[in-house]
């Protein structure tokens, strides 16, 4: 199988068969039928493509703006849903569901026709309906995290079958896991060759079951699939030779890409493609002739420890007197996923007069006057930024990281905490893993304990800062009851810092001088759970409301 035919997505129209739900988009009628497409393992595998084109992709970064970690330069709807300030006929509510059924609807049609076609291998037949299950299973974790009930589709449907109510959450959790064990068995454990590249393994069935098990507090099940990972001895830590100043920040540029053959830690990924499937990633973080679309939020910066393991209000190391200060004495990571004076970077001119330097960065710049990268906090990111696609619109390749190793890693620690039994070797094969790859001070229990630092917050923040701009903040704020975070003002670096002061004449700041980028946001109960998309609420009342959501 070629790459090429790996993203080949087209014959995803043309799986629809029979009557669907309200709920599901009705595809044309002019397209193959089952009759006719069910033939041959070349069909199959087609089929099985236009699956994988159901996983989420670019817009994977997306789902970060309804967390605390970053802020859009105008508003989105994912970022409208963040504020709390949406109702149940918000577009990307109803999208949401839609694409999430729509890519049920071309898997369930997968599993219930793919025995027909003749295959030479019949366990490669089941190793591909495996597949199937487990991106199945992927959709409806979202669909659960999202809504809570959902209804559970597990086939075509007649037209008796079209309205019906929602499935409660337990149930379609447990299906969830079914479907993961019974693929597990089933898909090899090896990573993939060159010519599989992409396809989804025993590793993805197992990381998939341990994120919805931390999820939904099933902390053992979490914790042994999380463990079933790492006992596999297929995956590990991008590296990159041991470079530990980029290694870190490497893996989400091209030298990361899975067709490069290094990369050992992404278990699970939207791959792209040079001259057939890209985007725009690249360049929308460092815009160089406009407002950027991802601002690092001073939350998020503060949350970084310093280079001596401790906090910011408690290392000696921390100091603040101006912009480079806070960059200075931290966690290697920071300066690997939020751009730094002095950095290479794609934005061009920057908000220093002085720098007659384009491609190095060394302020950030406010001005909007399509001469370089502007942004709203004061903070860029140069994680997922591949410098060389910056100066191009839309011919971004790089691949989107959907589960990694490191995501493993911090979920076995997190499920061993939560449960009483965490210890320091736990950790040293864990988040000291994640603390080595770049040379962080490693974390360690009895130091904690001596500086008042809490364990349970020390491991999410961990989470925090490893996993950045990969779509989990919102759903960690959700899973730990925190949603009034998302309350807060949103907020940037000093004013006092930019070197153009007129530049923030008419900027917002609060008492101690920060920038306030964004107010008004607000969290009831009612947010832990989208409201049932009004449209879908409309053809189908059976499905009801979630509470708090006006019907």
């Amino acid at each position: 199988m070629t790459k090429k035919i790996l993203y080949t997505f087209f014959i995803s129209a043309a799986l629809a068969t029979g009557c669907n739900k309200s709920y599901l988009d009705r595809l044309p009628l002019d397209q193959i039928s089952d009759e006719t497409f069910w033939k041959t393992e070349k069909q199959l595998i087609l089929a099985v493509n236009g699956c994988y084109g159901t996983l989420k992709g670019r817009n994977q970064i997306d789902l970060e703006y309804m967390g605390d970690n970053i802020l859009h330069a105008s508003s989105t709807d994912f970022q409208t849903i963040g504020s709390g300030n949406f109702t149940a006929d918000l577009g990307t509510i109803n999208s949401e569901w839609r694409s999430g059924y729509a890519g049920i609807r071309q898997c369930n049609t997968f599993l219930e026709n793919y025995s027909k076609a003749s295959v030479s291998d019949a366990k490669k037949k089941e190793v591909l309906a495996a597949e199937v299950r487990v991106i199945r299973a992927y959709l409806y974790s979202y669909l659960v995290m999202c809504w809570g009930d959902v209804p559970l589709v597990t086939k075509s449907l007649d037209i008796e079958e079209a309205y019906g109510p929602r499935d409660p959450e337990q149930q379609v959790v447990d299906f969830i896991f079914a479907e993961l064990d019974a693929a597990a068995a089933i898909l090899p454990k090896e990573i993939p060759t060159a010519a599989d590249l992409g396809r989804i393994r025993k590793g993805a069935a197992l990381g998939l079951k341990a994120r919805v098990a931390l999820y939904y507090g099933k902390l053992d099940v979490a914790e042994k699939a999380a463990k079933d990972v790492m006992d596999l001895n297929v995956y590990a830590l991008y590296e990159q030779g041991g470079n530990k100043t980029t290694a870190y920040n490497s893996l989400f540029t091209y030298a990361g890409k899975l067709s490069r053959g290094a990369n050992r830690e992404t278990m699970m990924a939207r791959l792209y493609l040079d001259d057939l499937n890209t985007h725009n990633l690249s360049r929308e973080t460092q815009l160089p002739d406009g407002v950027v679309r991802f601002n690092a939020t001073k939350s998020f910066v503060d949350d970084y420890l310093c280079s001596d393991g401790l906090p910011i209000t408690k290392s000696p190391l921390y100091k603040e007197n101006n912009y480079q200060d806070v960059f200075t004495n931290r966690d290697p990571r920071m300066t690997q996923t939020v751009l730094a004076p002095n950095a290479r970077w794609g934005g061009r001119f920057d908000g220093n007069p002085a720098n007659t330097n384009p491609d190095i960065y060394t302020a950030p710049k406010f001005r909007s006057d399509r001469r370089g990268a502007v942004t709203t906090t004061g903070y860029y990111f140069t994680k997922y930024v591949e410098l060389t696609t910056v100066p191009l619109v839309g011919r971004d390749a790089n691949d989107i990281h959907i589960l990694r190793y490191a995501e493993m890693l911090l979920t076995y620690a997190e499920a061993r905490q939560e449960q009483g039994k965490l210890t320091q070797a736990d950790i040293d094969q864990t988040i000291n893993l994640l603390r080595n790859r770049v040379g962080m001070h490693p974390m360690v229990l009895t130091e904690l304990a001596a500086n008042g630092m809490n364990v349970r917050d020390e491991i999410r923040r961990e989470r925090r800062i490893e996993l950045v701009m990969e779509g989990m903040r919102y759903f960690d704020i959700k899973r730990w009851k925190i949603g009034p975070v998302l309350a807060n003002d949103v907020k940037g670096m000093k004013k006092e810092w930019a070197v153009v002061p007129g530049d923030l004449s008419s900027v917002r700041t609060d008492a101690q001088g920060y920038i306030v980028a964004m107010t008004g946001r607000t969290f009831a109960d009612r947010n832990y759970l989208w409201p049932v998309p009004q449209v879908q609420y409309d053809r189908n009342t059976t499905l009801g409301q979630n509470t708090g959501w006006t019907k």
